[in-house]
């Protein structure tokens, strides 16, 4: 049997969680002897490797602001028919090169209704190609809250049952199970595959076995929406019982200049010496391992990987444009005692300072009742369905 041929597309908007998230299950799938080609359809991420990963950069896209609701242009221009034609056809051609036995599409139908213009013709082609490929959506444990509206879902369940065979499920039912956000789930359990989080696996070596040793960890992603988190725990050290540590600020690759000056200047005149303000460290997941305690706004990659390190941890789930997804994960963990949480609109210095002293007493959690294979278990079982083919 020849190797398998997975198409797996992807959209970043905001951050940069999408983008990780795809490329290492890219990896998984390579490592399971299949040849992926991975369509990202947002700007450049620098600090996510891309070695081992065929990556087609279609023209990029990403939003205006934290609404979502208008898409940009590499200039910053609102994008007009004509761009989104020249994107569709991109895209098209990839699809045709790769002849792929899957295709894998990263949130879709649960969202990026945005990308409509370019992801129903996609799936037309899907269904009409001589040798018709598996059609799988690739989705995290919990929606947003645009998609917790009840006709919303019903457009979701309509494209589900058109043109899908499989949903991946990046999550773990005894923590989250998919009906607490998509009220259909038991409509379409038949093609439910719970696959555990998607997290990378890898153990640091040499000087990153000891990077960040016990310092706060302060981050925001890609920083496109973090400045008030950043700049409140940057007023909040003095207030904790860890003001004496390294404290290291990472602002991320998406923060504006001029919010990253803004930032390094604040923790200049009230740092005292003891907070260290960077974009991004390609070390992340060390500095998880080493670190006293971190504070992040608490999306999907960050809670996971602080808990897969066993960092203490407090989370400031972003709540923009009536986002739910940070949010009532956050909530879920903190149920289970497992991280610290301010809500975003509580956020103060003195909040913060106090969830942090809560969380700089608690155990260490251990990540062991979680399921974090979820890369190699959705290679797997991609793998399986793709073997199934005739041709």
């Amino acid at each position: 049997m020849s190797r398998r041929r997975i198409f797996l597309y992807v959209q970043h908007l905001l951050g940069i969680g999408h983008l990780k998230r795809a490329v290492t299950l890219a990896r998984a799938l390579g490592a399971a002897g299949i040849d992926v080609t991975l369509a990202s359809g947002g700007f450049d991420v620098p600090d996510i490797a891309m070695e081992g990963v065929h990556r087609v950069q279609l023209p990029p896209a990403g939003t205006a602001d934290a609404s979502f609701r208008t898409l940009i242009d590499a200039d910053g221009r609102v994008v007009d028919e004509d761009w989104k034609r020249r994107r569709r056809e991109a895209l098209l051609a990839a699809w045709r090169a790769a002849e792929p036995h899957a295709l894998v599409l990263e949130l879709f139908p649960f969202g990026r209704r945005q990308m409509r213009f370019e992801l129903l013709p996609l799936l037309e082609a899907a269904s009409a190609a001589p040798r018709r490929p598996l059609v799988v959506s690739s989705v995290r444990d919990v929606l947003g809250g645009g998609q917790a509206n009840p006709a919303r879902q019903d457009e979701m369940l309509e494209l589900l049952e058109r043109h899908f065979d499989h949903v991946l499920i990046h999550g773990d039912p005894a923590l989250i199970p998919f009906e607490r956000t998509f009220r259909h789930a038991q409509r379409i359990a038949a093609r439910l595959h719970y696959t555990g989080y998607i997290v990378e696996r890898d153990e640091p070596t040499g000087a990153e076995a000891r990077a960040g040793e016990d310092e706060v960890l302060i981050s925001a992603g890609g920083g496109a929406v973090g400045r008030r988190l950043l700049e409140t725990a940057v007023r909040a050290r003095p207030l904790t019982t860890l003001a004496e540590r390294t404290w290291r600020v990472l602002a991320g690759v998406h923060a504006p200049a001029a919010d990253f000056r803004a930032l390094a200047e604040l923790a200049s005149g009230l740092g005292k010496g003891r907070v260290i303000v960077e974009r991004a460290r390609a070390d992340f997941k060390a500095l998880l391992r080493n670190c006293a305690l971190s504070v992040s706004q608490g999306g999907y990659n960050t809670t996971m990987e602080s808990l897969q390190a066993g960092a203490r941890m407090v989370a400031v789930p972003f709540a923009g444009a009536a986002e739910i997804e940070q949010t009532l994960r956050a909530r879920l963990l903190a149920e289970r005692g497992l991280i610290e949480v301010v809500e975003e609109s509580a956020l103060t210095p003195a909040t913060l300072a106090a969830a942090i002293d809560r969380a700089a007493q608690r155990e260490r959690p251990a990540p062991d009742f979680i399921d974090f294979a979820g890369a190699e278990r959705s290679a797997a079982l991609l793998a399986a369905w793709t073997a199934d083919l005739a041709w």
